[in-house]
C-alpha cells in the first residue's frame, strides 16, 4: 500500500521560512509557494499576511516593472503576486479587505493617467472583483466614499479590464437587498447616462466598443437577475433607465449627430439589438436549467423611441458610408456591402420580431420606407454575402410567422406615448404580409432567381450563393399557405397573382422545389440498399473493400435502434435502487428465448464440420515437454542458401496469416 511509506518530501519552502531574513521575492521563485498557499500552508500565509508583504504585493500588481527586464520575465512577480492576492484564502481576504491602507493602495491605481498597461489593470480588475465576491460590504463601503470612483473607471474603459470591474458591482453582490442598494447607487451615479454618452462620433472606437459590450452585459445582467429583486416589488433602477424611452432617443440621437461614424453606428445597434432581446437565443434547441427558453419583457417604449428615426437607418442601406473595394475569392467587389448595413439589418428583423401596442407604427413606417423591398433587392444583389441572406429570411419569416403568442411585453403608460398606435397588431401583421406580396413582389422574385440560377448552372457557372437561403423563403411561404396564422391571407394575396406568374408558382412548388427538398434531406439510417453507381462512384480512387465495409456498416447501424435497449428487455428504471424491481429483471432474462435452428442450414454446417475437423489438432495426452528444461544446443556449420525467388521461400509466413 502506498499509504505504509512516506513519499511525502520536505518542501524546500519550508527551509526557506525557517530563514529568518527570507523575503518575499525569494518564496515567489518556489514553483510550489502557489499552491501551498492554497493548502493554507500556517506558516506561508502567516508570512504573506504581514503588512510589509501584502504592501509589497499591491504594489507588484498597480506599479509598471522596470524596462531593463527581459519581457517574457517582467511581469513575473506582478503574475505571481495577483495568484496570491486572488487564491481566496480567508487570511489574505481579510487582511485586505478589512485594512484601508491596502485598499488606498490598490485604489491608487485608478488614479494614474490613461492609458493604463493592460495587463496591470487585468491583475488590478481580478483583485478587485475578488474583493467584491468575498468582502462586498467592506469594499462597497470604501468605494462608496470615493466620490470620483466612476468617473475613474469611465475615464479608463478604453482598457476592458475596467468593463469587468463595473460588470462585479452588478452581478456579484449579495444578498439582493445589497445588490439593490448597489444598483441604486450607480444608478444615481448615473451610470446609464454616462455610458451611453460615450457612444458619440467625437469618441475613439476602443472606448465606443467598450462602452456598448459594457451596456448589452448591464442589459442581460439585469434581466437574468429580475426574479431575485421581484422579492423586494423593487424594479431594477439600471434597467429601468435604459429601457425608457428617453435614454433611447439620447443613444439614436447621439449615433446620428453630424456625420454619424461606422463604428458608433454598429455599437448603437448592438445596444439597440439586446434592448430588443426577447428571447435569449437558444443553439440547437438547449435549454435553461429549468427546461425553458429565457424569455424578457421588453418595454414598448424602445419602438416608439426608434421609429422617427427608421428613416435614417432607411437612408443608410441606400447610402452606406464609404468604403474601399475588397479583394474576395471571386474577384473584386467595387462596392462591399460592409459591417454598418448588415447591422441595419439585423435590427429590421429584430423589429419584424417584436410585437406590441406600438408594432403597427413600426410597421407602417416600414412599408412606407419601402424598407423591405430594399433589403430584397440586396439580398439578389450581393450573391455571395451569406450574413445578409440569412437576415433577409429571418424578416420574410417574421412577416409570414407571427409568434406574438410567444413574446411578453410591457405596456407603454398613457402619459409616454408621443404619437397614438396606428391600428391594432392583428393589421399591423396584415399590412406587413400585404406589402410583402404586393409591393416587394415576393414570388415573381423567387421564380425569377430561381430560373436565372438555372440557366447558369446550365451553362456551366457556378451555383448562387442565395439558393441555399431562397429554398427556404420559399418553404416558408409553402408551409403558411399551407397552415400559418395568416394562410388565408397568403393564399387570397397568390390567387391575385397574374395567371401566368401563378402557374409558374404552382409548377414550382410541385415540381421543382419539391424534388429539391427531397435532394436536401438527409437519411440519417439508410434503407439498407445500395445506390445505383454513378460516373464519380466508378473513379472513386478507394477500393471496393472500403465501399463494402461502408454498406456492412450502415446495415448494423440500421439494427441499432434507438429503442434496442426496451427490445433487448431493460430500460434505465430497472438500474434504479428500488428492491421491488430487482426480480422483475432476472425475471424478463429468463424470458429470453435463444433458439438455434441446427437444420437451417443444412449445407453450411457440414462444411463447417469438415473444416473444422480437418483443420484442429486433436491434443496430445503426452506429458507436455519442460520449455525452461536446460538442453544442449547445437549449432549447424553450413546452411543451404536459398535464393529469394524461391517461392517456397514465401510459403510458411502466408500459410500462417491465411490460415
Amino acid at each position: 500500500m502506498f499509504w505504509k511509506f512516506d513519499l511525502h518530501t520536505s518542501s524546500h519552502l519550508e527551509a526557506l521560512l525557517d530563514k529568518e531574513d527570507v523575503t518575499l521575492a525569494e518564496l515567489m521563485d518556489e514553483e510550489d509557494v502557489l499552491q501551498e498557499c492554497k493548502a493554507q500552508n500556517r506558516r506561508l500565509l502567516q508570512f504573506l499576511s504581514q503588512d510589509q508583504c501584502m504592501q509589497e504585493l499591491v504594489r507588484l500588481i498597480t506599479t509598471e516593472p522596470p524596462t531593463g527586464v527581459e519581457e517574457v520575465k517582467r511581469f513575473k512577480y506582478s503574475n505571481i503576486a495577483c495568484e496570491l492576492l486572488t487564491c481566496d484564502v480567508g487570511d489574505i481576504n481579510d487582511k485586505l479587505g478589512n485594512e484601508e491602507p491596502l485598499l488606498e493602495s490598490l485604489y491608487a491605481f485608478l488614479e494614474q493617467p490613461s492609458p493604463l498597461n493592460p495587463l496591470l489593470a487585468s491583475f488590478f480588475s481580478k483583485t478587485i472583483g475578488n474583493l467584491i465576491t468575498r468582502k462586498t460590504e467592506q469594499v462597497l463601503s470604501f468605494l462608496r466614499r470615493k466620490e470620483g470612483f466612476l468617473s475613474l473607471v469611465l475615464k479608463h474603459i478604453d482598457t476592458s479590464a475596467m468593463m469587468d470591474v463595473l460588470l462585479r458591482l452588478i452581478s456579484c453582490v449579495e444578498p439582493p437587498p445589497l445588490r439593490l442598494e448597489t444598483l441604486t447607487w450607480l444608478n444615481e451615479e448615473k451610470l446609464a447616462q454616462r455610458l451611453i454618452e460615450l457612444i458619440h462620433p467625437e469618441r475613439d472606437e476602443e472606448r465606443q466598443s467598450n462602452a456598448s459590450q459594457t451596456l448589452c452585459d448591464i442589459i442581460r445582467l439585469s434581466r437574468d437577475q429580475a426574479n431575485q429583486l421581484q422579492e423586494l416589488s423593487q424594479p431594477d433602477p439600471l434597467l429601468a433607465v435604459l429601457e425608457s424611452q428617453e435614454s433611447v432617443e439620447q443613444l439614436l440621437q447621439n449615433m446620428f449627430s453630424r456625420e454619424g461614424t461606422d463604428s458608433c453606428i454598429v455599437n448603437g445597434i448592438q445596444v439597440l439589438l439586446t434592448l430588443l432581446e426577447i428571447r435569449r437565443p437558444v443553439v440547437d434547441g438547449v435549454m435553461d436549467a429549468q427546461g425553458f427558453e429565457r424569455s424578457y419583457t421588453v418595454n414598448s417604449s424602445i419602438l416608439l423611441a426608434i421609429q422617427p428615426h427608421l428613416i435614417h437607418f432607411h437612408q443608410l442601406l441606400l447610402q452606406p458610408p464609404k468604403r474601399n473595394p475588397m479583394l474576395t475569392t471571386l474577384g473584386v467587389l467595387e462596392e462591399p456591402f460592409g459591417n454598418t448595413r448588415l447591422h441595419v439589418a439585423r435590427l429590421v428583423a429584430s423589429l419584424l420580431y417584436t410585437s406590441s401596442s406600438s408594432h403597427a407604427v413600426i410597421a407602417q413606417e416600414l412599408c412606407r420606407l419601402n424598407t423591405m423591398d430594399l433589403l430584397l433587392e440586396l439580398f439578389f444583389k450581393y450573391t455571395w454575402n451569406n450574413f445578409l441572406h440569412l437576415q433577409v429570411e429571418l424578416c420574410v419569416a417574421a412577416i409570414l410567422r407571427p409568434c406574438a403568442h410567444e413574446m411578453r411585453l410591457q405596456p407603454v403608460p398613457s402619459e409616454t406615448i408621443s404619437q397614438p398606435p396606428v391600428g391594432s397588431e392583428s393589421s399591423a401583421y396584415n399590412l406587413m404580409v400585404n406589402h410583402l406580396f404586393q409591393q416587394c413582389h415576393l414570388v415573381p422574385r423567387i421564380l425569377d432567381a430561381w430560373e436565372e440560377n438555372d440557366k447558369i448552372q446550365s451553362a456551366g457557372g457556378m451555383r448562387r450563393g442565395y439558393m441555399g437561403h431562397l429554398t427556404r423563403i420559399a418553404n416558408t411561404v409553402v408551409h403558411n399557405l399551407e397552415k400559418g396564422p395568416v394562410h388565408a391571407q397568403i393564399g387570397s394575396l397568390i390567387a391575385e397573382l397574374p395567371e401566368d406568374c401563378r402557374g409558374r408558382w404552382e409548377t414550382f412548388v410541385d415540381q421543382t422545389l419539391s424534388e429539391t427538398n427531397r435532394k436536401n434531406t438527409i437519411d440519417l439510417i439508410g434503407t439498407g440498399h445500395l445506390r445505383p453507381s454513378s460516373d464519380d462512384d466508378m473513379e472513386s480512387p478507394f477500393p471496393k473493400e472500403l465501399t463494402l465495409q461502408q454498406t456492412f456498416s450502415d446495415y448494423q447501424i440500421q439494427q441499432m435502434t434507438a429503442n434496442f435497449v426496451d427490445q433487448f428487455g431493460f430500460n434505465d428504471e430497472e438500474f434504479t435502487d428500488h428492491d421491488d424491481s430487482i426480480g422483475a429483471t432476472f425475471d424478463r432474462i429468463a424470458e429470453i428465448n435463444i433458439n438455434i435452428d441446427a437444420g437451417q442450414d443444412i449445407a453450411n454446417t457440414a462444411v463447417f464440420e469438415a473444416c473444422s475437423k480437418e483443420r484442429i489438432q486433436p491434443f496430445d495426452d503426452e506429458e507436455e515437454e519442460d520449455i525452461w528444461e536446460e538442453k544442449e544446443m547445437s549449432f549447424a556449420t553450413q546452411t543451404k542458401s536459398r535464393k529469394r525467388s524461391d517461392p517456397q521461400h514465401l510459403i510458411p509466413a502466408v500459410a500462417y496469416f491465411f490460415f
